[in-house]
C-alpha cells in the first residue's frame, strides 16, 4: 500500500501526535467534520480521511470518508510502541490499515493479508533475528517497568486479565464469559501448577473492574493474583504456558517460543501457532490459514508498522528502535526506584528528572537536615557514603553553565567525584579496574577525532582569532581556574590560585612564550575575579579572553594547569600536558605530574581514558527526545546548535541581558 499524498482528519488528537505526517509520508490537516462536509468541494483533492483505530471519534471519520467517496485509513499503536505509557509519551511505532484493524476480527485488516504473504529467504532470516533480538533485549510494547526476578517457588501457569469494557475483547469475538472459560481451562491443563493472574495495578487498587473476582480468588491458594506493575517479558519468560483472550501478551508469549491458548479471535490466533480455545467465525477462519511465525513476526513488525527514531527525528526500522529502547530501559535501571535529593535551584529540578530517568526524585524542604542512613544527591561536593554526587560533563553545552544553559552532559558519581582527589571516584575506579574492549576503545578513537575536527570543548563558546607569535620555540598556555572551585579546593593540594600557578610556571619555563587564558565564567563577569589578578600578569607574555579553546589548543605546543578540564581536552589533541594538581586525568601516564597522586599510578592508553571519561563515566541528555542518549548524538545536537547559534544574532543578546539579571540577582 502507498502512501496518499494528501491526507485529512476529523480528530484533534490524532492531528497533534508530532511527527505523524512523516511516518505516513503524506501532509495532513485537521479539518472539523462540519466544514468538511460544508466544503467538500473545497477538498476534492483528498486522497483519504484518516481516523484512531476504532474510537468514538472514528465513526465521524467514517461518515466524512464515505460522504468525500475517498478511502478510510485506521491509525493505532505498533506493537512496538514507546518507553512510557501512551498518556505519558508520544508513540514512537503506529500501524496503518487501509482495509479494516488488526484487532477487529469481524471484518478484514491490512494485517491478516500481509500475514498470509509468502516470505523471501531474506524476509525469513530477518525475522528470525528479530525474535531474537525481541527475548535477548526483553521488550514489549510498552517498556517503563523495570526488570524483576520473577519466582513463586514453584511452577505457573500465566492467564493474563483484561480491564473491564476493553474493545479489543468485543471486536475480538470475545465476551466477558470468556474469562470464566479460561480459568476453568487452565484449572483442567496443568492442575499442578500455580495459576498467576496478571491484572491491572488499577482493578487491585479498585479503580477499574477487571475480568475476575479478586476477592474470592484471593482465598485460593493454587491461584496468585499479580498486581504489580511488571515488565511483561518477565513474567513471560518464566511461565510454562500462557492464557489470553485478545491480549498482546499472548502474541508476545509466541515470540518467547511459550505455548498460548486463546479464548478470543485477537490478530495471532487462526494461524495454527495459538491453541485457539473458542470456534472462530467461518468468515474468520476462511481469511487465516497456516503461517509460520517468522510470517507473523515479519508482517507485524516490519510491513505493518512504521517508526520513528526520536533522537535523529527520522523513520526508522524496528530494529532501530528497538536498540534505542533497551539502551534505555539500561540506563533507566542504574540507580533505586526512589532518591532523595537537596534542594535543587528550580532551573536544575526539571533536568535533574531526566538524568535520573527510572528513578522517582523526592525533593528535600529547604534547609532540611540530609539523612544519613539513605542515598541523597547532592550537587557538587564529595559527601558521605550515601551521597549521589552531580556535576557537569566533560561535554556541557553550547554556552557557559553560569548562565542556565541546559546542559548537554552531567556526571553522576555515587563513589566520589572526579575532580576530587582526596579519595577514590567512581572514575578513578574504572580508569584502575575497569577493562575495555577492542570496540569500546575504537568508537573512543573515532570520538576523539571527530571531538578534535569539530573542535568540540566544554562550553563551545568564543571566537577563533588569535595567532601565535612568531619567531618563538615554545608557546604555553595556562588555563585560569575559579579559584573557589571544587576543582581545586580538593584536586590541588598544594598550589591553589591562578597567582601561584602561572608564578610556577614561569619558574619552570623562565625562557618560553606564557599565554594566560581566564576563565570564561569570570570574564562574563559571573564568578568572582582572581585573587591577585593583576600581579599575576607580571608572569605571562599574554592574555587571551575570548579564543575558542578548542581553538586555541591548536595553536601552543604544552598546557600547563592546576586541574582544569583544558589538561583533558589538549591529551585529546596531542598537547603535552603538565599537572600541578592531581586532575582526573593526571596519574595515568599521559601527562608530567608535578605533585604525583600516589593512588593511581597506573598506566593507561589515551583512548583507555576517553572511554572511561566521555562514554561510560557521564550520562548525555537528548534535546530531541528528552531522554538519555550517547555522547554521538550529544556532538550531533551540539553541531546543529552551534550552527544555529551562528545565524542567530538574537541568541547573543539574550545570552547578555541574562547575564545582566543575573548580575542583578546577586546584589
Amino acid at each position: 500500500m502507498e502512501n496518499p499524498q494528501r491526507l485529512v482528519t476529523t480528530s484533534k488528537g490524532l492531528f497533534a501526535i508530532p511527527h505523524l505526517p512523516e511516518l505516513l509520508q503524506a501532509q495532513l490537516s485537521y479539518r472539523h467534520r462540519r466544514l468538511l462536509w460544508v466544503k467538500q468541494r473545497q477538498l476534492s483533492d483528498v486522497d483519504a480521511v484518516v481516523a484512531w483505530g476504532k474510537k468514538p471519534s472514528a465513526l465521524a471519520a467514517e461518515h466524512v470518508a464515505e460522504r468525500l467517496s475517498v478511502p478510510l485509513l485506521r491509525i493505532e499503536d505498533a506493537f512496538l510502541r514507546s518507553l512510557a505509557l501512551g498518556m505519558n509519551d508520544m508513540p514512537l511505532g503506529v500501524v496503518v490499515d487501509d482495509k479494516g484493524i488488526y484487532y477487529d476480527a469481524t471484518r478484514p485488516s491490512r494485517l491478516e493479508e500481509l500475514i498470509r504473504k509468502p516470505l523471501s529467504g531474506a524476509q525469513r532470516a530477518r525475522a528470525e533475528q528479530l525474535i531474537v533480538k525481541w527475548r535477548e533485549l526483553r521488550l514489549s510494547k510498552y517498556n517503563h517497568c523495570r526488570d524483576h526476578n520473577v519466582d513463586y517457588g514453584r511452577p505457573f501457569i500465566l492467564l493474563v486479565d483484561q480491564t473491564f469494557g476493553d474493545a479489543s475483547i468485543r471486536y475480538g469475538q470475545a465476551d466477558s464469559d470468556a474469562f470464566d472459560r479460561m480459568l476453568t481451562a487452565a484449572r483442567e491443563r496443568y492442575p499442578r501448577h500455580l495459576i498467576v493472574i496478571k491484572t491491572h495495578p488499577d482493578v487491585i487498587a479498585g479503580h477499574k473492574q477487571g475480568h475476575f473476582d479478586a476477592q474470592q480468588l484471593s482465598a485460593d491458594p493454587s491461584v496468585h493474583l499479580e498486581g504489580r506493575a511488571f515488565h511483561p517479558p518477565d513474567v513471560i519468560a518464566a511461565a510454562d504456558a500462557v492464557f489470553c483472550v485478545t491480549s498482546q501478551m499472548g502474541f508476545e508469549a509466541l515470540l518467547w517460543q511459550k505455548p498460548v491458548y486463546v479464548f478470543g479471535a485477537p490478530f495471532y490466533a487462526g494461524w495454527g501457532l495459538t491453541h485457539d480455545m473458542q470456534e472462530l467465525s467461518p468468515t474468520l477462519t476462511n481469511r487465516r490459514g497456516p503461517a509460520t511465525l517468522e510470517q507473523l513476526a515479519h508482517a507485524a513488525f516490519i510491513d505493518y508498522a512504521r517508526y520513528w527514531h526520536p533522537e535523529q527525528q527520522r523513520r526508522c526500522s524496528v530494529e532501530e528502535l528497538m536498540d534505542w529502547l533497551s539502551q534505555q530501559r539500561e540506563w533507566r535501571q542504574q540507580f533505586p526506584v526512589t532518591l532523595l535529593a537537596e534542594r535543587f535551584p528550580r532551573w536544575k529540578r526539571a533536568y535533574l528528572r531526566r538524568y535520573f530517568a527510572g528513578s522517582e526524585l523526592r525533593f528535600l524542604k529547604r534547609h532540611a537536615e540530609l539523612p544519613e542512613d539513605q542515598p541523597v544527591v547532592v550537587w557538587g561536593r564529595p559527601g558521605s557514603a550515601n551521597h549521589i554526587a552531580v556535576e557537569d560533563g566533560f561535554v556541557r553545552s553550547v554556552g557557559l553553565g553560569a548562565d542556565l544553559v541546559a546542559p548537554k552532559s552531567w556526571v553522576i558519581d555515587e563513589i566520589g567525584m572526579y575532580y576530587d582527589a582526596t579519595r577514590p571516584s567512581k572514575l578513578e575506579r574504572l580508569l584502575r579496574e575497569a577493562e575495555f574492549s577492542e570496540k569500546e576503545l575504537q568508537r573512543a578513537a573515532k570520538i576523539r577525532a571527530r571531538l578534535v575536527k569539530e573542535q568540540v570543548s566544554k562550553y563551545n563558546v568564543g571566537i577563533s582569532q588569535w595567532r601565535r607569535p612568531t619567531g618563538r620555540q615554545k608557546v604555553i598556555l595556562v588555563p585560569g581556574q575559579v579559584e573557589s572551585d571544587a576543582s581545586i579546593t580538593y584536586g590541588s593540594p598544594y598550589l591553589r590560585t591562578n597567582y601561584a600557578l602561572l608564578k610556577a610556571v614561569r619558574e619552570r619555563c623562565p625562557d618560553d612564550y606564557i599565554v594566560y587564558k581566564p576563565h570564561p565564567d569570570v570574564v562574563a563577569g559571573l564568578r568572582t575575579k582572581d585573587s591577585q589578578h593583576a600581579e599575576q600578569l607580571t608572569f605571562c607574555d599574554d592574555v587571551v579572553l575570548h579564543e575558542n579553546m578548542a581553538s586555541l589548543l591548536t595553536k601552543v605546543d604544552e598546557v600547563h594547569t592546576l586541574t582544569s578540564l583544558t589538561g583533558f581536552e589538549a591529551l585529546l589533541r596531542g598537547v603535552p600536558v603538565t599537572c600541578y594538581g592531581q586532575p582526573f586525568y593526571s596519574g595515568w601516564g599521559l601527562t608530567t605530574d608535578i605533585y604525583p597522586n600516589e593512588r593511581r599510578q597506573v598506566a593507561r592508553q589515551l583512548d583507555e581514558l576517553v572511554a572511561a571519561t566521555l562514554i561510560r563515566y557521564p550520562r548525555y541528555l537528548s534535546e530531541n527526545s528528552n531522554t538519555l542518549t550517547t555522547i554521538e548524538q550529544a556532538l550531533n545536537e551540539i553541531a546543529d546548535l552551534r550552527e544555529r547559534q551562528s545565524h542567530d544574532a538574537q541568541a547573543t543578546w539574550m545570552v547578555k541581558i541574562k547575564r545582566v539579571l543575573l548580575r542583578l540577582k546577586r546584589f
